[in-house]
């Protein structure tokens, strides 16, 4: 469910190049919204635009053509892309903006047909499983005064996603094993629009891991719908054990991190390969959405209360220093008081490391939005609230207890006063960041996020002994770090760093 609007980079990646004496090649700017499987088809769109002679462009507002990106997972995620959408649209009557609007994604697949009926000013169509040739599409359309509509089957093959234009910074990426879904979730539509499970080979994985590791990305992160349910569609057998050896062989991979794991399918070999490969860290994203009986019923979700507590027991018993991290729903059709106290009193006992919240949302299309006992929008903004409040001094005291700690963290970039790090405990993008201060409140060079090549100067780091000074002389965004852990900041962290 984490997303988030991100644009264009810098197009220090973009392949294509201009010589004075050539026309001025198709201008081309990206908003990509939603989650990080959104974020990697945004990804394939500009490698393939890139490829085919375009220049990839942060400035939206002046580009050719600008390609939204959208989700349409929850009712506030399909409001964020409608108003994109028609922001785009907007920058079409300025002679110097955009002379055609793309809408790629969840919202074009799913309802591609409404987005025709309703907004005509957009000037393409295009759903997922459709972005083969994309970039001599776009050539074609800004000759063609006619709309292109392109939504066909979301079963389309899930292969190795490479030639990409990295759109993370280049020290990690995501790397989506499979596609679609076979859960039977009653509160996701998720499955009829981008449709039933599809594992990516592992020589494919092997292919597009090397690819990444060779740009310069150091850390993993495995996405998926389903990341449990790997291989099953392909031999009948479970494999996401055999990927992560898979993943972790590449020479120069340094980190492997998990998102998306389905409890029901979560087993013992999975759980020993991650206590066992030493490049597999030991993070796990594990959406649980509920621990009452009650709920996890009409929920669809095919482990039941028990079954749900012993599994997370034996992660914690197993995997040493683990972080696990959770989402859980509040007001689906028919939680009761009771139901939500038992939610409210598991967190409380179980105290999960990372932990979001998210109210229902009425989807069409699930089995859910034909549930009748609806919860009332004010009660289900009460227990979120409540629910994270609880969750709040948890967080706090876990912490405060990492006070003294020393671990290896990665410089993910710089906010003018502070160097933004994280530990192998914080996934980029959804979890609390470690503050790295900058004595002089801002570095000699100012480091830019997206710039790989500026260094970060730590010599005028006050309290360091001259070992330390040499030691981190010049730390390039990117590195990992070894650091102290000095003090906590609500969510945040404060360290310095330190020879090991």
């Amino acid at each position: 469910m984490n997303g988030k609007r991100q644009e264009t980079p810098s197009p220090q990646n973009n392949q294509s190049s201009e010589s004075s004496d050539d026309p001025k090649p198709l201008s081309v700017g990206m908003i990509s919204l939603g989650c990080p499987k959104n974020l990697v088809d945004s990804e394939m769109i500009l490698g393939d635009v890139s490829q085919a002679g375009g220049q990839i462009t942060q400035e939206v507002e002046s580009a050719d053509i600008v390609i939204v990106n959208t989700c349409s997972f929850i009712d506030s995620a399909k409001e964020e892309s409608v108003q994109t959408i028609l922001e785009a649209c907007e920058m079409k009557k300025d002679p110097q903006g955009p002379k055609k609007v793309v809408v790629t994604g969840c919202m074009a697949q799913r309802y591609g047909d409404d987005l025709k009926r309703e907004i005509p000013e957009v000037d393409a169509i295009i759903g997922l499983g459709q972005y083969d040739n994309i970039g001599n599409h776009l050539f074609d359309l800004m000759g063609d005064e006619k709309a292109y509509y392109r939504v066909g089957d979301p079963d389309f093959a899930c292969n190795a996603e490479v030639g990409r234009l990295q759109l993370t910074p280049q020290h990690f990426a995501y790397l989506r094993i499979s596609e679609g879904c076979d859960n039977p979730c009653t509160f996701c539509a998720i499955p009829k629009f981008r449709g039933g499970f599809r594992s990516k080979p592992l020589h494919d994985i092997r292919q597009e891991v090397t690819e990444l590791v060779d740009r310069g990305v150091e850390e993993i992160v495995i996405i998926s719908q389903d990341t449990t349910s790997y291989g099953v569609d392909l031999n009948g057998k479970y494999q996401l054990p055999q990927l992560l050896e898979t993943v972790a062989s590449v020479p120069g991979v340094r980190w492997v991190r998990i998102l998306y794991v389905y409890p029901a399918c979560f087993d013992d070999s999975m759980i020993q390969a991650i206590a066992d490969i030493p490049q597999v860290i030991p993070y796990v994203d594990i959406p649980l959405q509920h621990i009452s009986e009650n709920m996890l019923r009409r929920m669809g979700r095919r482990l039941g209360e028990k079954d749900t507590r012993d599994l997370l027991w034996k992660m914690r018993e197993r995997i040493k220093d683990l972080y696990l991290r959770t989402t859980f729903i509040v007001g689906f059709p028919g939680e009761t008081e009771e139901d939500f106290q038992a939610l409210l009193n598991y967190v409380q006992e179980f105290k999960f490391e990372r932990l979001g919240v998210f109210p229902y949302s009425h989807e069409e299309d699930t089995p859910a939005f034909k549930m009748k006992e609806t919860c009332d929008e004010a009660e289900m903004q009460n227990r979120l609230h409540e629910l994270m409040m609880a969750q709040q001094p948890i967080a706090f005291a876990q912490n405060k207890k990492r006070v003294g700690e020393k671990t290896l963290a990665v410089i993910d970039g710089h906010d003018g006063e502070n160097w933004l790090a994280r530990s192998y405990g914080e996934a980029p993008e959804i979890d609390p960041i470690i503050y790295i201060p900058d004595p002089r409140n801002q570095a000699r060079q100012e480091p830019s996020k997206s710039s790989q090549e500026t260094f970060i100067d730590l010599s005028s780091l006050g309290n360091s002994s001259s070992s330390e000074l040499e030691q981190f002389q010049k730390v390039k965004i990117g590195s990992f770090v070894p650091v102290e852990i000095t003090a906590a900041k609500g969510y945040d962290l404060i360290a310095r760093p330190v020879v090991k």
